[in-house]
């Protein structure tokens, strides 16, 4: 034991670096997530005796966490409120119009939004898009995708907000002593390596596939649609309106087809005045169903009894089991809709919309069924043997009516930081309590927009930080390094700092990586007599503009699913992007910094 002990504070620095090159080894392995690694390491410092207690807890008084996880709940909000959803279709009215202006635009759109909002709801509300607009301007899938996504990252690299890893970089550094960073300090280098990325796109697309994706669909199965009916009711207000003025239609509510007595119309339909008993045969996704659902402002679906209303109870997902008696039959057949008070309001059928409409639609294995009815119906379905995981639906209708001050509480957080007022982290934390106030989100949803596999392990890697500077760890590789960089200029200091972190950060988690090279390449500065600013913002773009595997960046995972791409796609395009907006932020940092 006193040999352990006598160990430990002889080659204590050099133990905490074991620790550390253990934990790289299990990053590139990937035998367990990120996060478990960085957890199991920072308990390993602690074992050791290289983290106390008090400084393990310590970096949940780091603000950097705590920020992204209320910019995760402003993004939720402007999904709930339906902002998102919004821009999304009149990006497609644009596109159907001018495709190819349309395509310019959604990058400049990808580009600013990304600025402001996580990277990765923007990717995810993109990805269809990209789908719709591949078919309108004839360009393959593959040749819009990797480029839609390498916008989005360098658009998050034109504010402190715009990453994840730029706030955790910037509460590290403040931590360290330097001077807080405000939200548009790496602007000027973020918009010269944006500006060289788009280029190098433009004059590299030759090295994207254009072989069409093997997945089926036209969206890369990033959406679940339903098919739906809407039904005008007596009393209506559109009565004599023309459908083409409802105002409903777009990317989230397709019209498909005007149901009339026994017959079904699918063309000409925008100037047909509807009349009571109409049905509006339409496909809609399960937010847009919702938010119809609550407006009152037509009955959807389909019901044995005429006075079952879809606005009555719960809506509950379902699906049709392989051994259910109906399967084959017509969906109106099916015998709990005569059995019980419910409402059948849309069928989801995997890769294919059924039909010819809602009724008619012949129950296949594997459907998925939003059901409304009371508490008692509900009950019934879930004893049901032949329906499979009967659960509440979480798909929530949209609040377009608080979407103005889901925008304000957004623009007032990112105001009254640029203008100093207040620090970024309060800022936006004030914003989530507005939103929670004024009901944009539900407490719950708000909490469930919170990706906290990120939150745990940004914590964990800030404790890894904090236990290599206590054990000596980071004063033994900067005396390392010091002798090395004392005979080149200063300026390369910058590009080494980039490219170190690009190199990493490649194949380790982006945050991990910022949380590690931040305090070492703070103390490298300060023992070379350097200024750590023009590093610290070297190393915050360095470790997310990385394109160059499908890991290197979360979105990067995303578009590599949806577009059915070869890991070789990515480096082949990725790598001189790279080198090409890393030359122009060091060039600019170097310049102007």
């Amino acid at each position: 034991m006193h040999f352990i002990t006598a160990l430990l504070g002889v080659y204590r620095a050099e133990i905490g670096l074991l620790i550390l090159a253990c934990m790289f080894v299990a990053f590139v392995r990937e035998r367990y997530s990120p996060t478990v690694i960085a957890v199991v390491g920072a308990c390993a410092y602690g074992i050791f005796g290289m983290l106390n207690e008090k400084a393990m807890f310590s970096v949940f008084s780091n603000s950097a966490p705590l920020t992204v996880g209320a910019m995760f709940v402003l993004s939720g909000a402007l999904v709930r409120t339906g902002v998102i959803g919004r821009v999304a279709d009149l990006i497609m009215t644009r596109a159907e119009r001018h495709p190819r202006i349309a395509l310019a635009e959604v990058a400049l759109g990808a580009l600013l939004l990304s600025a402001f909002l996580n990277n990765t709801p923007v990717v995810v509300l993109l990805i269809p898009i990209m789908f719709k607009l591949a078919q309108a301007t004839g360009y393959p899938v593959k040749k819009l995708l990797i480029p839609m996504n390498v916008i989005a990252v360098l658009g998050g690299c034109l504010t402190l907000v715009g990453t994840s890893t730029n706030l955790v970089v910037a509460g590290i550094a403040a931590e360290q002593g330097m001077d807080r960073f405000g939200i548009f300090d790496i602007s000027l280098y973020g918009a010269a390596g944006a500006a060289a990325g788009i280029v190098a796109l433009l004059c590299l697309s030759f090295l994207l596939p254009s072989d069409p994706p093997s997945i089926a669909g036209e969206d890369g199965g990033a959406v679940q649609d339903y098919l739906t009916e809407l039904v005008v009711p007596q009393d209506s207000d559109d009565i004599g309106r023309e459908i083409g003025a409802l105002g409903l239609f777009g990317r989230s509510v397709q019209l498909l087809g005007l149901k009339r007595g026994g017959d079904i119309r699918r063309q000409e339909l925008d100037a047909e005045e509807l009349r009571s008993g109409d049905h509006l045969i339409v496909r809609a996704d399960g937010a847009a169903i919702m938010t119809l659902r609550e407006s009152g402002r037509f009955e959807l679906g389909v019901a044995a009894d005429s006075r079952t209303s879809a606005q009555d109870g719960t809506v509950v997902e379902a699906m049709i089991a392989p051994s259910h008696p109906s399967i084959g039959e017509r969906l109106m057949d099916i015998p709990f809709l005569h059995a019980l008070r419910v409402r059948i309001i849309g069928i989801h059928r995997a890769r294919h919309l059924p039909g010819p409409d809602l009724a008619e639609t012949r129950v296949r294995g594997a459907d998925r069924l939003l059901v409304a009815g009371g508490d008692d119906a509900m009950r019934a379905l879930r004893d049901n043997p032949h329906l499979i995981g009967v659960d509440i639906s979480r798909t929530r209708a949209f609040r377009p009516r608080k979407a103005w001050i889901a925008i304000a509480a957004m623009a007032g957080a990112v105001l009254l930081s640029a203008f100093d007022v207040v620090g970024i982290g309060l800022a936006a934390v004030i914003a989530v309590g507005l939103i929670l106030v004024t009901r944009c989100i539900d407490p719950e949803e708000a909490w469930g927009a919170i990706d906290g596999d990120t939150l745990i392990l940004i914590f964990a890697m800030l404790a890894v930080g904090l236990a290599l500077e206590q054990a000596g760890s980071v004063a033994l590789m900067v005396g390392w390094i010091t002798p090395l960089m004392q005979v080149a200029p200063v300026w390369t200091l910058v590009f080494i700092v980039y490219f170190a972190s690009l190199i990493l950060s490649e194949l380790l988690s982006n945050n991990a990586v910022a949380a590690l090279l931040t305090p070492i390449t703070i103390a490298l500065a300060h023992q070379l007599g350097v200024d750590p600013r023009p590093l610290v913002i070297a190393l915050m773009i360095g470790a997310s503009a990385c394109f160059a595997t499908p890991i290197g960046y979360q979105t990067n995972a995303l578009v590599y699913a949806a577009g059915d791409y070869r890991f070789a796609d990515f480096v082949r395009i990725g790598v001189p992007i790279n080198i090409v907006v890393g030359l122009a932020v060091c060039s600019a940092l170097v310049l102007l910094g």
